[in-house]
């Protein structure tokens, strides 16, 4: 949610910030509601006043034995048009709202025009002659046929040694975050609208969310949305920042549209699991938060020895929430292309201001806090990254050995 008293004061730089975007046609209809509503908030005022005073003479009057047919009638005509002024207030108010909610957050002035590589790290080569893709190093470890047949497409069972590996990856990838100061989180994968909402993803996204609409309840596609509602409605003492999180847990999404892009495998799933990390941090510490969260993420893929590249991505691709985000994106040898795997955005105050969660500086008074979040781990996408990166001219994958010391197996050998 962005602030209306920026939006009045800084009314062209928004204007201007939302159309590289291309999102500046709500703005006028906000302003326009929220000019209204204070034109009608001191009339209203005054009209109560009104009343009171025309009370206060009708009684007077009835208490002296006079006449109050006037008084009576000035104080109805009062209360008549009052009652239309708070009617109207009313219905501009339930305008405003969700006018001002359907306007993204301000891009950073250094979010990128189009996406832009930063750099790339490792080399983009592939390690054998003739590279297999995730599908033929796993074998009968990753089953599609059998997902399919218990859910539909886009699902699958994962076994053996590939289970291990993955315990391994998020093993490691908790403790790894967790020496960066990010406490470890399980969240609940289901939630209200307003966690949604809070966290921006109503409304823009709901044809990528299942709906529980029975419960009243939706599965969330990434932790961020449980993470960030943890402190919603709190008032966090400033000593206490920056609070950090990383959280694990299954994610799902129905990847509307999505249909016959990246269907073999597992690289685009509507269910897998995910080690999220999420910030609280105070306004001017942001920017730097999110080069930490980035410089975290690279760390990851560097120790796995995955070539990638860091993408600023570009300003009309952002999520609603987002002022800026990095991708880092992992060379696919059987692809042979990069293809993203993880993610970091800086949300400013947009998140918090929905989910009413603030700082209190010693001695001052509460004021809205920021939030950023960045994908640790996307299960799904590392391991066929890892898989394709370290595999062997005989079909087998010698494993990276810090996951090797996480409990993975040393070498994975495909399965029939």
């Amino acid at each position: 949610m962005l602030d209306l008293k920026l939006l009045r004061t800084e009314t062209e730089a928004a204007r201007a910030a939302l159309a590289r975007r291309g999102d500046a046609d709500g703005l006028d209809a906000v302003l326009s509601l929220d000019e209204r509503r204070r034109a009608l908030i001191p009339q209203v005022e005054g009209l109560k006043a009104e009343q009171n005073a025309a009370g206060q003479a009708i009684a007077a009057a009835k208490k002296a034995g006079e006449d109050a047919t006037e008084a009576l009638q000035a104080m109805n005509d009062v209360k008549a048009r009052a009652k239309a002024l708070q009617e109207e207030l009313t219905e501009v108010e339930a305008q405003l709202q969700p006018a001002l909610a359907k306007l993204p957050n301000l891009p950073d002035p250094t979010a990128a025009p189009q996406d832009t590589v930063l750099r790339e790290v490792g080399e983009p080569r592939s390690p054998v002659a003739e590279p297999r893709d995730h599908l033929e190093l796993a074998g009968a470890m990753i089953d599609m046929e059998a997902g399919a047949r218990l859910s539909g497409s886009r699902f699958a069972y994962l076994k053996g040694d590939l289970v291990m590996l993955e315990m391994a990856l998020v093993r490691w990838a908790l403790e790894k975050v967790r020496g960066h100061g990010h406490e470890p989180v399980i969240p609940p994968v289901l939630v209200r609208e307003e966690a949604l909402f809070g966290t921006g993803f109503l409304p823009d996204t709901e044809q990528q969310i299942y709906h529980l609409p029975q419960d009243e309840l939706y599965l969330v596609g990434t932790s961020e949305v449980a993470l960030a509602s943890l402190h919603a409605g709190e008032i966090l003492d400033q000593a206490s920042l920056p609070v950090r999180y990383a959280g694990f847990s299954p994610c799902f999404r129905r990847e509307a549209g999505a249909a016959g892009r990246d269907t073999r495998g597992i690289f685009r799933v509507h269910q897998f699991d995910k080690v999220e990390m999420f910030c609280f941090v105070e306004p001017d510490a942001s920017q730097a938060e999110h080069e930490r969260l980035l410089a975290i993420e690279e760390e990851i893929l560097t120790d796995l020895g995955i070539p990638y590249r860091v993408v600023n991505i570009a300003v009309d691709d952002l999520g609603a929430s987002a002022a800026k985000k990095y991708d880092c994106e992992a060379w696919l040898p059987a692809q042979g292309q990069y293809r993203e795997l993880t993610s970091c955005s800086n949300t400013t105050d947009y998140q918090a201001r929905r989910l009413n969660i603030r700082l209190r500086p010693e001695g001052g008074k509460p004021q809205t806090l920021h939030t950023l979040n960045g994908t640790a781990v996307a299960v799904g996408r590392t391991l066929i990254a890892i898989l394709e990166n370290h595999q062997q001219e005989d079909g087998t994958v010698a494993l990276p050995q810090c996951l090797v010391d996480a409990g993975a197996p040393p070498v994975l050998r495909a399965t029939t």
